[in-house]
């Protein structure tokens, strides 16, 4: 069973369904248990990092999250779900995320139209479960002003263009995020979300 962890800034609905279609067995919830329950979790997100890193401290997810990832249990944080897996963002400087990776969330540079919108390609920078029978710079939907900034550039395994090089896919074990949209992106975003089912 997957576990969708439910916390007020995610698109659950679409996720889910996206889930579903790809042929997983989910379970979308804001229950501690369930977390510390199931063989797989999922972390997504849209809004501000703050608001977000209170919801999951607010509904006691932080520390169930943290054990799963510790347990070696597959986990896939998309979008604002990857950056929480950071320690901290410019959006919000005082909330802390999970801190299971070193690093930060980061705004685009003044200059660039923010939030980066719409199609975009990926560059797989390293192999990674997820990117099996996925084309290298396919393309995905976008929707953020903020990324990614890991102090262990070895955990990066995919990377996009828009005025700079943002991190738009990491991977440490079975720990994954993606910035992009999977849920939104098609057949390349269902392949996706289907090698994780799969891992």
């Amino acid at each position: 069973m997957i576990a969708i962890v439910h916390y007020g800034a995610g698109n659950i609905r679409s996720v889910s369904k996206a889930f579903e279609k790809a042929g997983a067995d989910v379970h979308v919830t804001e229950d501690p248990s369930d977390v510390r329950k199931a063989d797989k979790i999922v972390l997504p997100g849209v809004g501000a990092f703050g608001k977000a890193a209170l919801a999951l401290s607010e509904r006691h997810l932080m520390t169930p999250i943290r054990e799963a990832v510790s347990s070696g249990r597959p986990f896939l944080g998309i979008c604002l779900g990857m950056q929480l897996l950071f320690e901290s963002s410019e959006e919000s400087p005082e909330s802390r995320g999970l801190g299971i990776f070193r690093g930060r969330a980061v705004r685009f540079p003044a200059g660039l139209k923010v939030p980066h919108l719409g199609w975009n390609q990926v560059i797989q920078t390293h192999s990674s479960p997820l990117w099996k029978d996925v084309p290298d710079r396919s393309f995905f939907y976008f929707a953020h002003s903020y990324y990614v900034r890991p102090e262990d550039e070895s955990i990066v395994s995919g990377r996009t263009e828009y005025g700079v090089s943002c991190t738009s896919a990491i991977q440490r074990d079975a720990v994954f995020g993606v910035q992009f949209h999977p849920e939104k992106s098609q057949n390349c975003g269902l392949k996706i979300l289907a090698n994780f089912i799969n891992i």
